[in-house]
């Protein structure tokens, strides 16, 4: 096949790259900077409006979108317009592309994100029952932008002009675990190496997780699965509370000190790096609704050995 994968140069378009290029499919990744990972042929782009990387949608067999600023940083006005702007001009883009494209590809995986859903403590959210954020009387300012951002992605996607070949998927992803360093993965560990892996204000709101092998494994699923259109979540079945996920990872690596933090310890902390406490103090809950009923085998279901196995390969990558 050939898979075509706009804002492709990050953690997620590495661990693609390396499922997808050894497999034989050609991988095309879209970037601002023209660069791609191992295994993949880079193609500059704008992120923004349709250009001469269009070429690359038409013919293709996938695309992936995974275009969209980094998340990870205060959420003050130049930010949050970046953040919202990044998401919605780049889905846009792309659906053009393929609207105008001669030879349109027959799926298009549009990344979103597990955060859509409401933050929540009594039962997981699936596509078919789970409830979405933004009405919660608790949510601070900007956990609703977080909403917000996550359903004008969305609606940007549903929204385009598509030809009745091309079927639209729409990504929930939780957080992708793998060992590249730079990830979210390397960022937890770390906290683990320098003894601060404690649990967060408590540790009682949920983490959704999914193992880097099980991610790529689902899109390729979902790509054989034509007949799946709409929301996904891609996340592990087993979603578990922030204070038991870091002492599995403390177990796994090996210590069993993880220092705490208060809420306003991380209030300072997220002031002082330059980034948002709802990464850590959301209860994000997701469970895979339409993957486990379909039939999708998890190869790392459960966290302990999942860590396990991620904290084998990042010490690895660092022999």
């Amino acid at each position: 096949m050939k898979i075509v994968v706009p804002g492709g140069s990050g953690q997620v378009g590495a661990v693609l790259a390396r499922s997808f290029a050894p497999a034989g499919h050609e991988v095309v990744v879209l970037s601002r900077s023209g660069k791609a990972p191992p295994g993949a042929r880079g193609v500059a782009w704008d992120g923004r409006t349709a250009g001469p990387w269009a070429v690359e949608l038409d013919g293709a067999d996938v695309v992936i979108n995974l275009a969209g600023r980094s998340v990870d940083c205060r959420y003050g006005e130049v930010n949050r317009r970046e953040i919202m702007d990044s998401r919605v001009d780049s889905t846009h883009a792309v659906g053009e592309a393929i609207a105008e494209a001669s030879a349109p590809p027959g799926t298009w995986l549009q990344m979103s994100t597990a955060t859509i859903y409401a933050h929540r403590f009594d039962a997981p959210n699936d596509e078919r029952t789970g409830i979405l954020g933004g009405d919660e009387p608790d949510a601070p300012d900007t956990w609703r932008f977080s909403i917000d951002v996550a359903r004008a992605w969305e609606r940007a996607a549903l929204d385009a002009p598509l030809p009745s070949r091309t079927r639209l998927v729409l990504l929930r992803s939780a957080m992708v675990m793998s060992p590249d360093r730079g990830g979210v993965f390397d960022t937890l560990l770390r906290l683990v190496r320098l003894r601060l892996g404690g649990a967060a204000a408590g540790g009682r709101q949920y983490l959704s997780w999914v193992h880097q092998e099980d991610f790529t494994r689902a899109i390729g699923w979902l790509v054989e699965h034509e007949d799946v259109t709409g929301a996904v979540n891609l996340a592990s079945p087993h979603p578990l509370p922030h204070r038991d996920f870091m002492r599995t990872l403390r177990e796994a690596w090996g210590t069993r000190v993880g220092l705490p933090a208060t809420r306003p310890m991380l209030e300072l902390g997220a002031l002082l790096l330059r980034t948002e406490t709802e990464l850590v103090l959301k209860s994000r809950r997701v469970t895979p609704g339409v993957l486990t009923e379909g039939g999708f085998a998890f190869e790392h279901p459960t966290w302990p050995a999942a860590a396990r196995d991620l904290v084998r390969a990042w010490r690895a990558g660092t022999a």
